[in-house]
């Protein structure tokens, strides 16, 4: 049982889908319904509407970690080849510079450098998953950055000098995918996709602590990892989420075999959630 304060709000890592998907389901292969429920389900969930969600997308990486600060974040179309209205899609969540703050003065009081963007806006690493969550966009979205180089210890030290935020109303969510391998979503994704999702699963629901976090330091050791995640932009995100919630039992909120056909594919939430959904 954790001992942690009932009102500390869960951390995420959700596998985000690909591209613009909520809009263009009937366009796009394989069945969406299982994810969209599961991005469903957290509002559920968190049961009051959070303060505001403190995001990490795969999609946005800068030579130090480097939080958004608009009130009003613009789009970012981060995709191509889709239609072309998916260009013009608007999700008009506010910013909140004041969570922003929070995050530096955070990340500065651990000594880990910290930068401030006021022109980043939402990619679709945000923007795709968190509108199937909250279509009415009424929740402030902070967007943080990774640190290229993805060394998954600095990332998990960024979640522990973020935990704080989740007794202050803030849900960490990581947005990546539990697999990413672009060139390859067919059928060698088959057998890889599964062994990788194992692996993650019972790293993330069946250890805790530091030897959880000690395991995916280690993560290319897994099975198939390189296979699966050719370049860790889409599995780093988790390390925020479970930095945040080292010490907390996690519970796979999402899982398919045969998204896009073939992949093999999961998402984690890490602490209680405070409402039985």
């Amino acid at each position: 049982m954790s001992d942690t304060p009932k009102n500390s709000l869960p951390t995420y890592f959700i596998s985000h889908g690909g591209g613009p998907w909520p809009w263009i389901k009937d366009q796009m292969p394989g069945d969406w319904s299982k994810l969209e429920e599961s991005l469903r389900r957290i509002p559920l969930e968190l049961g009051a509407t959070p303060r505001a969600l403190l995001v990490v997308s795969g999609h946005w990486e800068e030579s130090e970690f480097t939080v958004q600060t608009n009130p009003k974040p613009p789009m970012l179309y981060d995709y191509g080849g889709f239609p072309e209205f998916t260009y013009h899609i608007e999700y008009p969540a506010p910013g909140s510079p004041e969570v922003a703050q929070r995050v530096v003065e955070l990340l500065s009081a651990a000594d880990i450098a910290v930068a401030t963007d006021d022109s980043r806006g939402f990619d679709h690493g945000v923007f795709a998953p968190m509108f199937v969550s909250y279509p009415e966009a009424n929740v402030p979205i902070v967007g943080l950055s990774m640190k290229r180089g993805l060394d998954p210890a600095e990332h998990l030290a960024v979640g522990r000098a973020l935990a704080p935020l989740r007794d202050e109303g803030v849900v960490i969510i990581g947005s990546g995918l539990s697999y990413h391998n672009l060139s390859d979503f067919g059928p060698n994704a088959l057998a890889a996709s599964a062994a990788f999702d194992q692996w993650l699963g019972e790293v993330s629901t069946a250890m805790i602590g530091h030897t959880r976090s000690a395991h995916l330091v280690e993560w290319e050791a897994a099975p198939k990892a390189r296979q699966c995640h050719p370049r860790e932009d889409h599995l780093i995100p988790l390390m925020v989420a479970v930095g945040a919630a080292e010490s907390e039992r996690s519970e796979r909120i999402y899982f398919e075999k045969g998204f896009m056909g073939n992949v093999t594919t999961s998402s984690y939430r890490f602490g209680e959630a405070p409402v039985d959904a």
